[in-house]
């Protein structure tokens, strides 16, 4: 097995990823530029990738590549389109920030609302040490009695509702999803997030749908006493409407920790505010506690060893799902195990038969079912592969 790490740098240096090594021959690269991708994975198996481009100009000669996995949560940076119709696995490594994230939410919202850099700064400065009296104090808020808005009420935005709940906040949300089956907070509609909330914190991947979610439009519902943070991605904000909007007082202030353009342009106008209490900006640092980033490697690590044994763990893509979405079972109590193979021409796996296992899902058992064949479609191969049934304890 070849697995080529692409961006083994995103993890940081202080962080081992030597258990990789456990799966097969390793190809280590702290960072790909875009124009060496196609080169450094082309007899690759797996890709172990977190920026790089995974698309059709960087992979459509990389003719072995069974599997895509992130060291990330995200997949902005894969085409899954393309991984779909060349029945490429995609597993994205789920949940090993969630706790990290919601705690550098909260605190940069506690920075802007008790203006902590200047505070900071008025001691080391020395202005402290030559005041007569004993407190130095600028208008600063509580988070008790507050309404915090929630955009995106997945993992992250739930760990932070908890966290603003047991401050004093009620809490709110808006599914950006469209859909969500939270029942523990009071959802809302868009406006109503913006209208309502003092502390407002994104947790939404970017999508169609959220690519400038928050726009001058939306800046303009919002409190002149609210405060934005996202801990998202940076294109969920208009750069330019977030200027405007703290420059000309339409919201008390920002956290970000994310940008349009990473690293931060010299140019961005946020870097400009040099105002502490309007702005607090980190550099996409929320997900990167020291735990955070071992469990990251961890979860890659165990969607590896799942996708090797046949296992299903963490798939944005799943064979099996694109190319047999409607196969059904009847309702029967015990719980089987489907597992799809492809045919010898794809890489060996000892003892399987000289075939790869590239997908597999839990179903309910069958006596009628017991082997079945399924054409791959749209993959631009006319092979078989072979659904085989087991029973599964």
């Amino acid at each position: 097995m070849k697995i080529v790490v692409l961006d083994r740098s995103s993890v940081g240096e202080d962080v081992s990823v030597e258990a990789i090594k456990q799966f097969g021959e390793v190809d280590f690269y702290n960072s790909t530029p875009d124009e060496l991708v196609a080169e450094r994975i082309a007899d690759a198996n797996i890709v172990v990738a977190n920026k790089s481009p995974m698309n059709e100009f960087t992979m459509k000669d990389a003719k072995q590549v069974k599997m895509i996995c992130q060291l990330s949560t995200g997949y902005d940076n894969v085409d899954i389109e393309y991984c779909k119709n060349r029945g490429i696995h995609v597993a994205n490594a789920r949940n090993y920030s969630t706790a990290a994230v919601a705690q550098h939410t909260v605190a940069l919202a506690l920075s802007v609302l008790e203006n902590l850099p200047y505070y900071d700064n008025y001691v080391k400065s020395g202005a402290y040490a030559s005041q007569p009296r004993f407190a130095h104090f600028k208008p600063w808020y509580e988070l008790e009695g507050k309404t915090w808005g929630i955009a995106g009420m997945g993992n992250i935005g739930r760990r932070v509702a908890k966290a603003a709940e047991a401050l004093g906040c009620k809490v709110i949300f808006f599914a950006t999803s469209g859909h969500s089956d939270c029942r523990d907070y009071e959802r809302v509609d868009w406006d109503t997030l913006l209208a309502q909330s003092d502390i407002l914190s994104l947790h939404c991947p970017l999508s169609d749908r959220t690519f400038h979610l928050m726009n001058a439009d939306a800046f303009s519902k919002m409190k002149k006493s609210a405060v934005l943070i996202n801990v998202a991605r940076g294109a969920v904000v208009d750069t330019d409407a977030l200027y405007e909007a703290l420059v000309n007082g339409e919201i008390r202030g920002a956290g970000t920790d994310v940008f349009e353009k990473e690293p931060i342009l010299a140019d961005n106008p946020l870097a400009t505010l040099k105002e502490t209490g309007k702005l607090q900006l980190t550099p996409h640092m929320a997900w990167a506690s020291i735990e955070a980033r071992e469990r990251c490697v961890e979860e890659t690590c165990k969607n590896i060893a799942a996708f090797i044994s046949g296992e299903g763990r963490n798939l944005v893509v799943n064979f099996l799902q694109h190319f047999a979405p409607a196969i059904r079972f009847p309702n029967e109590s015990r719980i089987t195990k489907l597992l799809l193979y492809r045919m010898p021409e794809d890489v060996p796996v000892k003892g399987r038969n000289k075939s790869v296992i590239v997908a597999s899902i839990k179903i309910l058992d069958t006596a009628a079912f017991r082997r079945c064949q399924i054409r791959q479609q749209g993959s631009g191969c006319e092979n078989f592969v072979t659904v085989l049934l087991f029973r599964w304890k």
